[in-house]
């Protein structure tokens, strides 16, 4: 059989393709030409080729899928139409393959991209997995039952899966082009952890989540004392962090996190659950975690010269809030510059003034225009980057080809914090370094 990835670029399209793969079926893609994703190469490693325009390598038993950011009227999808072939939608083909796995969904507006990735981190080193995370990577173990799948809230996706176990890491208003209301959040976790068939693992630090009426096997994680997975003798350090795990009330072991902030402290809390309750032993989940990078585009660190660049996908204020933190943790005694992008219309309109005092954490900020791939900016009057920068003293507006007002700023960590390509004004930026110290 042979898959048509449309819109194989994107993060968790590109993760398909891989696990696709490595099943063993024949895949193809289809993404536009002139833009440079970070998951292009890792395609073509595997030799997974992608088209730009039409072409023949298509076939009567072709089955497609599409990115949710592929509307019907796209060309690509209007020629797949026209031959009769069989269209599935992202979260419709993982919705499919967690029938034939054991499969561990890890949701949650914030988190759970690392959290995925710590899971298939500890999973594949100890016991094997196989696993979709939505930072691009992806890989299938045919030996292996269990299946970590990172799952999207966004238009009730999730409730396409049929997960064995179901994390939730936090719940706050999103997606406000989709969600009404907090209480219609709420109702979709509500839903979807009353699919988990043996149990449902939550933060119950957060506000939301014991609003949740879930029938089934339900354990609480977090720092606070009346949680079923519980972090005691917290130290955060510049180094990382460490810390020890009870559960229900009995000792599981010590864990020493190579990364920084309560929410990664709490992502673990979530992974180290799941592997009590598959029986994985303490003192293995401990060595592996020990080892854990993180995820791609997550608070990943670039050092030159006496400047730290950090890119990392925050695109919701709780996700500048925090790792804007972060970053104070590791580096308390350098200057924060703050560069966002934002994404969506609908969410600055929605949170223009909570990302203006996230973003106020930093020394100085700048602001990108927004990206937008399936909202259009004239439904939306007003609504750009000054809608962020007008609430912040001092901001300043950055784009592509400007990256020269970033050259003042020494002895700085400079955060570039985007889900969209904020990655291209960093290598820009660091273009123009290289081009002085020559």
């Amino acid at each position: 059989m042979k898959y048509y990835l449309i819109g194989i670029k994107g993060a968790g399209m590109s993760a398909l393709a891989l696990l696709l793969s490595d099943l063993g079926y024949e895949v193809i893609g289809y993404d536009d030409a002139s833009e440079h994703r970070f998951t292009e190469d890792r395609l073509r490693e595997r030799g997974i080729p992608i088209y730009s325009e039409a072409n023949d390598a298509l076939d009567s038993d072709t089955v497609v899928v599409r990115s949710p950011a592929i509307r019907d009227d796209h060309p690509e999808m209007q020629k797949t139409f026209d031959m009769g072939l069989r269209n599935y939608e992202y979260h419709e083909m993982l919705g499919r393959l967690t029938k034939k796995f054991d499969t561990i969904c890890v949701s949650g507006c914030h988190g759970k991209t690392t959290t995925t990735a710590m899971l298939a981190h500890i999973m594949k080193e100890l016991d094997g997995c196989s696993y979709i995370i939505g930072d691009g990577r992806g890989e299938a173990n045919r030996e292996s039952r269990r299946f970590i799948l990172e799952s999207c809230e966004y238009r009730r996706h999730f409730l396409a899966y049929e997960p064995a176990y179901v994390i939730i890491t936090n719940i706050e208003m999103d997606h406000t082009d989709y969600y009404k209301s907090m209480d219609d959040m709420i109702l979709a976790y509500q839903e979807f952890a009353n699919k988990a068939d043996k149990m449902a693992i939550v933060c119950g630090d957060d506000p939301y989540t014991h609003m949740l009426e879930i029938s089934k096997p339900v354990y609480y994680y977090g720092i606070s004392d009346d949680n079923d997975i519980q972090a005691k003798n917290i130290e955060y350090r510049n180094d990382g962090t460490s810390f020890d795990v009870f559960i229900e009330e009995e000792y599981y072991g010590h864990f020493d996190l190579p990364l920084y902030g309560k929410h990664m402290l709490l992502n673990a809390l979530a992974a180290i659950g799941v592997c009590h309750y598959e029986r994985l032993e303490a003192k293995e989940v401990a060595k592996s975690l020990k080892t854990f990078k993180g995820a791609e585009r997550r608070f990943k660190e670039t050092v030159v010269g006496n400047n730290v660049l950090i890119d990392d996908y925050a695109h919701h204020p709780t996700e500048v809030k925090v790792t804007i933190k972060a970053a104070r943790q590791k580096y308390p005694d350098k200057k924060i510059v703050a560069v966002f992008k934002a994404h969506t219309f609908s969410r600055v309109q929605e949170f223009a003034n909570e990302f203006a005092s996230a973003l106020s954490l930093a020394d100085k900020v700048f602001v990108m225009d927004i990206n937008y791939d399936r909202e259009l900016p004239e439904d939306y009057p007003g609504i750009d980057a000054y809608t962020i920068i007008n609430k912040i003293e001092g901001a300043e507006y950055i784009e592509q080809g400007m990256a020269e007002k970033l050259l003042p700023y020494d002895n700085a960590v400079i955060l570039f914090m985007s889900s969209k390509e904020i990655y291209l004004l960093q290598e820009e930026y660091m273009n123009l370094l290289k081009e002085q110290q020559s």
